[in-house]
């Protein structure tokens, strides 16, 4: 094979060599057969970019649309499922739903994925279904769910996870007839959060399910062949008290676990957003960016998406989709901090679909360079193809020239993907189809298949002549190359891949190297991937060709565009600046400070603060405990204060805290601390307010803590609604900072600004605060 594969490359050079006019010269084309029945329509226009998009995208069918997950169709068509909420205020709780689009911005609402006539048998007839995951494994499509109440069990909400297969994105689905593994007793009353499942599939053929919540962790646990049941003993890959909602993409040879954190559904103070660990297993253990581990008590994750101050808050539950040109896109839910609830039934958030880019920098993902959750229009997904390929029926159009062999149009008679382009090679001579000249960082992506086991597809790049890179997915020796000339990576296929099942081919060159991978769903698993520099440069300009050799080979989906242009800075964090009020706590307080329910039992004493912590408690009904206030400044400003409050590790010590206040109000204030909550030691900023007749608390939570933290809120004004947004950062050290959240008080009021201590006498502990300062921005 590999010798022949040589010499139809060298045919290739001079075919492509004596035919390079712009208009694909005199090289014969095989003739189009009329659409097969029940093939996809073309794509909506033949231009990769130009498209936007404004979120939440699910508004046109949807008030609540949470806990999305996607994946592309073989059909062409993306598909967008969601948890089981009611879908508009008014309606009833659905069992999981999907919609669909053709461009990846205009969405339309399908269905439900269960209903009583498929409900899996096992789950109890009060279960919900919770948090979809959706994948395309040997040749159909396999969707993991949370069930949260079994038959099994007397005691309700014994959490599993159940999974179903079907044919097509939109069913019909048939349950494997129990859960993927055993509901987990807590040690005491109750169980483990066993929720939000994620699969993803490694080269070596293995297949990895997450799960789990907030009581217990997000574990990790190898399936069996068929992919419906766990085997040997699950892994714990986070702390037990902070992440959900897990998501793994592998890249550069880094598997990154991304998790939700805080509360998801505490309506206008919900602070949810999404955070990242790295390893060099899937199995972990998962550190951040300065190494802090996921899986500790004073827990790490780097922040990939928060609430910036705009209308969304609440933004997390993801998933991650790869756009035609290699763009990520993050697509989860938030909440409109203005419209957090269905008006019915009560007490159920409204939580649409947004979507936003989703950029890696100096190794890590973050939304929109850093700038967090988008507002108004933005620029579209490239979902379509160019050069005039029509993707979803790659055979129809002006798009691919035939050189050599057939290229014919098909339909896939055995899964759903509509219309295909079949290369079928002749006798003698493989089959060759080409582009357009297309630029030398370029992108392709395709369905492929191979149905006959001796067969092999290829794309080649930059010929003619010594510049030519081949990508060679070949079955007869199971492996995926990358070449040029005698320069060769190559990588092995793992033994369950069936080639004769669709896989998602991507080729892309950029920066000097070809990269290629191979992989199921196209969702940021693998099953191989091989990259080469190669020693010649590849044109500026040049064909893209297809080559089926020793066999048919059938593709769909295909798409041909630029490389996209990654966003490699950040957006600018607010910096702190010159010091306009300082307290040292090195003799009597400052006269404009004034307490707030107190005094409390201070001793100020060698530049510090000493306030040992008590019961005493801003949150709900109490509104008992003290703090230390003054008036804020005018104009934008930074409060700092470095504090040391030492809580130990690995011990439950609710919910012990000192920090930063921002006071309007007993019922409407901000704080930011270090906190103890449950066994994590973690910084929250938080937000009580009254709304709808009734005091809500909630708040995002980030960290790593150390017994010294330094905590920073800068403030601004809202432009637009005067409202005063509050973002926070925080450090271990005083140099590096970690910036979160933003959140915002009314406009109209006058909050004060402060520090407090409290939470919980039990152990008996001291906050220290070593300094308070006032600071301008920039």
């Amino acid at each position: 094979m590999e010798i022949r594969f040589v010499a139809v490359l060298a045919s290739l050079a001079l075919v492509l060599g004596a035919s390079a006019l712009p208009d694909g010269g005199s090289a014969p084309r095989a003739a189009a057969a009329p659409p097969p029945p029940g093939s996809a329509p073309p794509d909506p226009g033949a231009t990769p970019s130009g498209t936007t998009f404004t979120n939440p995208i699910t508004e046109p069918f949807a008030d609540t649309y949470a806990d999305p997950a996607v994946i592309r169709g073989k059909d062409g068509w993306w598909y967008l499922y969601a948890t089981s909420d009611p879908l508009v205020s008014g309606g009833p709780f659905g069992n999981m739903h999907v919609s669909r689009s053709r461009d990846l911005e205009s969405w339309e609402y399908v269905g439900t994925i269960f209903d009583e006539e498929n409900r899996p048998s096992w789950a109890a007839s009060a279960s919900y279904f919770w948090a979809p995951d959706i994948r395309y494994v040997d040749g159909q499509y396999v969707m993991y769910y949370t069930v949260t109440d079994t038959e099994a069990n007397p005691d309700p909400w014994d959490y599993t996870i159940g999974v179903a297969t079907a044919p097509t994105p939109t069913g019909p689905w048939t349950d494997s007839g129990g859960p993927v593994l055993q509901p987990r007793p807590a040690s005491g009353d109750g169980y483990l959060n066993t929720i939000d499942p994620a699969l993803f599939a490694d080269e070596d053929g293995s297949r990895y399910l997450y799960f789990g919540g907030f009581n217990g962790g997000i574990w990790v646990t190898e399936l069996d062949e068929t992919g419906t049941r766990a085997v040997g003993e699950p892994t714990r890959v986070t702390v037990a008290d902070r992440y959900e909602g897990a998501f793994v993409v592998k890249r550069d040879g880094w598997y990154y676990l991304m998790g939700s954190s805080a509360n998801c559904c505490s309506g206008p103070v919900t602070g949810y957003s999404v955070y990242t660990g790295r390893s060099r297993s899937p199995l972990g253990p998962f550190v951040d960016h300065e190494g802090v581990s996921l899986n500790e008590s004073r827990v790490g994750g780097t922040q990939v998406v928060a609430q910036n101050g705009n209308r969304w808050i609440g933004v997390g539950h993801h998933a991650v989709l790869t756009d035609a040109s290699g763009q990520d896109w993050m697509f989860y839910h938030a909440i409109d901090k203005d419209d957090a609830w269905l008006n019915e039934p009560g007490g159920v958030n409204r939580r649409p679909t947004l979507i936003d880019r989703m950029d890696w920098i100096d190794g890590w993902p973050v939304v929109n360079a850093g700038a967090g959750p988008s507002e108004g229009p933005q620029p579209g997904p490239v979902s379509a193809s160019g050069l005039g390929i029509v993707s979803g029926d790659p055979a129809s159009g002006s798009g691919l020239r035939r050189v050599s062999g057939t290229l014919a149009r098909g339909t896939d008679g055995s899964g759903d993907a509509g219309a295909i382009a079949r290369l079928v090679p002749s006798r003698r001579d493989a089959a060759i189809a080409r582009t357009a000249p297309a630029p030398r960082e370029v992108r392709l992506e395709a369905d492929v298949r191979l149905p006959d086991a001796g067969g092999s597809f290829a794309v080649t790049l930059g010929g003619p002549g010594s510049s030519t890179v081949s990508v060679r997915l070949d079955a007869k020796a199971r492996e995926l190359v990358v070449g040029q000339g005698r320069q060769q990576r190559r990588t092995a296929l793992p033994a369950n891949a069936d080639l004769t099942t669709w896989h998602v081919l991507t080729v892309e060159a950029r920066d000097g190297a070809v990269a290629a991978r191979l992989s199921s769903s196209g969702l940021g698993d693998v099953d191989a991937e091989a990259r080469l520099e190669p020693r010649v440069p590849l044109p500026w300009q040049a064909p893209v060709s297809l080559v089926a050799d020793g066999g048919e080979a059938q593709l769909d989906n295909l798409t041909v565009v630029p490389a996209h242009e990654p966003v490699t800075r950040r957006v600018a964090e607010p910096r702190a600046g010159a010091v306009t009020f300082a307290e040292e706590f090195d003799g009597e307080l400052d006269p404009g400070w004034r307490w707030l329910h107190g005094p409390a039992n201070v001793e100020v004493a060698d530049g510090g603060l000493s306030w040992p912590l008590t019961n005493h408690d801003l949150v709900g009904a109490a509104n008992d405990a003290p703090a230390l206030l003054r008036d804020a400044p005018d104009g934008d400003f930074v409060l700092e204060a470095t504090v040391t409050l030492p809580l130990g590790e690995n011990t439950v010590r609710n919910y012990q805290q000192a920090g930063l206040l921002v006071h309007a109000g007993d019922d409407d204030f901000l704080r930011l601390a270090p906190v103890s909550i449950w066994q994590t030691r973690q910084v929250e900023f938080s937000k009580e307010l009254t709304a709808d007749g009734r005091t809500w608390f909630g708040g995002h939570v980030s960290g790593p803590v150390a017994d010294t933290m330094h905590l920073r809120l800068f403030y601004t004004t809202d432009p637009a609604t005067g409202e005063h947004r509050y973002r926070a950062a925080t450090s271990r050290d005083g140099r590096s900072w970690r910036f979160g959240a933003t959140w915002a008080l009314p406009a109209g009021t006058d909050p004060s600004v402060g520090i407090y201590a409290g939470g919980g006498a039990t152990p008996a502990t001291t906050a220290t605060f070593e300094g308070v300062r006032l600071r301008k921005v920039g």
